[in-house]
């Protein structure tokens, strides 16, 4: 297997892994290398078009795909290579990647992780009832709006109080679709208040807690889903679900590398400093915990590459 080496991998193209690379670049280190798994580098914020996104990190309010954008263009010259995807996190920095034209190794001397988090499909959240089309992520529904301009259902039920799950509201509009309700098994909105009542008078959404999923109804697409709450059972007439939330560490690479993982946050485990066990691994961002924003996770990417220059320079590694 073909062998190159670098000063620094970043496994992970979204704000952490960019941010955390631009930081580096910016205070002189060479032989950065971040790999993307995507076709494109920018994370997550690249199919959220709404506002929202900037303000921690760079002092203004953007769009997502204008924020992911910003952060792509900060790091010019980057050798960034999407596309790619680490399969595997060996001993003494030794990193494999498969790409388009095959697998090879590379040796690094510091490596980050930064591989973000996702969200619980219906299957891991153990939903009753069949699998009929309309069964999304929030994050799937943003990719068939804002990468493939088109709608898999106009009227879905949205499962999930977080601030992501108002979003829907904001992704749905570009074709006059809204949700007909949000539900929660928790006893208490997971957002403030507010955004639960903006969505009630504003939109006409409404917002139900304490309310589980009893079954879902429809062959081919969903037509019907009966939920359970303080009411009792009640059927909702919806074409989709959308499941928003409950987000999970992207730990895949981390549990074959045999790192330690934290029972309670299911990311790495890591020091003050974002090292891991393996004192050439660090990790930052969403990887670490349920999701925080793009800011937050921009602004720990920068810390992390501060903490990896100044670890190789009281290893004796010069810029």
């Amino acid at each position: 297997m073909p062998q190159e080496h670098a000063a620094l991998v970043i496994i992970g193209g979204g704000p952490a892994g960019l941010s955390a690379a631009r930081e580096a670049t910016r205070q002189g280190l060479q032989d950065v290398i971040l790999f993307e798994r995507e076709a494109e580098a920018g994370g997550a914020p690249r199919h959220c078009g709404h506002l929202g996104f900037g303000m921690r990190d760079l002092g203004r309010v953007q769009t997502g795909p204008h924020y992911a954008e910003h952060l792509r263009s900060l790091t010019k010259g980057l050798d960034l290579r999407c596309n790619h995807a680490v399969t595997t996190l060996g001993p003494r920095g030794l990193v494999e990647v498969s790409g388009p034209q095959g697998s090879y190794s590379i040796e690094a001397d510091r490596v980050l992780i930064a591989t973000g988090t996702y969200e619980k499909s219906s299957a891991a959240r153990l939903m009753p009832g069949g699998r009929p089309f309309g069964l999304l992520t929030t994050g799937a529904l943003q990719r068939f709006v804002y990468f493939y301009g088109s709608i898999p259902c106009h009227a879905p039920l949205v499962v999930g109080t977080e601030i992501v799950a108002y979003s829907t509201i904001l992704t749905l509009r570009h074709f006059g679709a809204k949700p007909v309700a949000f539900i929660d098994s928790s006893r208490y909105l997971r957002t403030p208040a507010i955004v639960a009542l903006g969505a009630r008078f504003i939109f006409g959404v409404p917002s139900f807690t304490g309310t589980r999923i009893v079954s879902i109804d429809g062959e081919e697409q969903v037509t019907e889903v009966t939920v359970e709450g303080p009411r009792g059972k009640r059927a909702l007439l919806c074409d989709g679900i959308i499941f928003s939330g409950d987000w999970v560490p992207e730990t895949a690479l981390i549990r074959a590398s045999q790192l330690a993982i934290d029972p309670k946050t299911r990311g790495p485990v890591i020091d003050d400093y974002f090292r891991t066990q393996d004192p050439r691994i660090f990790a930052a961002g969403n990887v670490l915990r349920s999701a925080r924003s793009a800011g937050t996770c921009a602004l720990e990417g920068r810390a992390a590459a501060r903490a990896i220059l100044a670890d190789l320079k009281a290893n004796g590694r010069k810029h």
